[in-house]
């Protein structure tokens, strides 16, 4: 459970949470978690060496901080937050370690408000399609309160299209109409892509959307 200084605070499990019957800490504790495969996701990679990261990045849902870490590399300032503190901890090793100045903070993604901090980029890599249809709409008006106006999101989330489908996948159509006019983003481009995993040997197929804050 997060202490009352952390930015966190005591939250309800959300709805993966509650099916899995572990806390997201959990996945992390023995052994690497399914979706660490202890460098960056390729969309992740391709993004910033086209320099789609610019001025301050936050990483949503950072886990142990391979994406930020290779964000951080190229000299953008990143903040990565998580619900899990063992992640954070390993995270912070890591930037230690290859002697980058990756921020890391212990945050709810759906109470991004209380980071009192604004971003000009962020990047969620494997978060938005573990929540549910609910959780979705305050997760996006969560990071509303994050992202400047004109700001960048960049989505990277499972797919229901494909060879290889991972659990809790997201349709077009509801990506779509999660992004929706009305909701503060709009939808800049979407393309299929893949999901690097430890238990798909080619990957689970995804999108990667780039949307913007309006």
């Amino acid at each position: 459970m997060a202490t009352p200084s952390d930015p966190a605070g005591d939250r309800p499990a959300t709805s993966h949470e509650r099916r899995s019957g572990r806390p997201w800490d959990d996945s992390y504790r023995d052994g690497p978690a399914p979706w660490d495969i202890g460098g960056p996701q390729p969309a992740v990679a391709r993004t910033a060496a086209a320099g789609g990261f610019t001025g301050s990045v936050l990483d949503v849902g950072c886990g142990t901080g391979e994406n930020a870490l290779h964000i951080a590399a190229t000299g953008v300032p990143v903040l990565g937050v998580d619900v899990a503190e063992t992640a954070l901890a390993l995270a912070r090793e890591k930037a230690a370690a290859r002697g980058l100045s990756a921020e890391f903070a212990v945050a709810d993604a759906l109470h991004l408000d209380r980071l009192r901090r604004g971003f000009d980029t962020a990047l969620d890599s494997g978060l938005f399609h573990s929540f549910d249809a609910a959780e979705r709409t305050a997760y996006l008006a969560s990071l509303a309160t994050v992202v400047v106006p004109g700001g960048t999101l960049h989505l990277l989330c499972l797919s229901d299209t494909g060879p290889d489908i991972g659990p809790h996948p997201v349709r077009l159509d509801e990506l779509a109409a999660a992004f929706s006019p009305g909701t503060g983003w709009e939808i800049a481009t979407v393309a299929t892509d893949l999901i690097l995993t430890n238990f798909l040997e080619h990957g689970a197929s995804a999108w990667f959307a780039t949307i913007t804050r309006v």
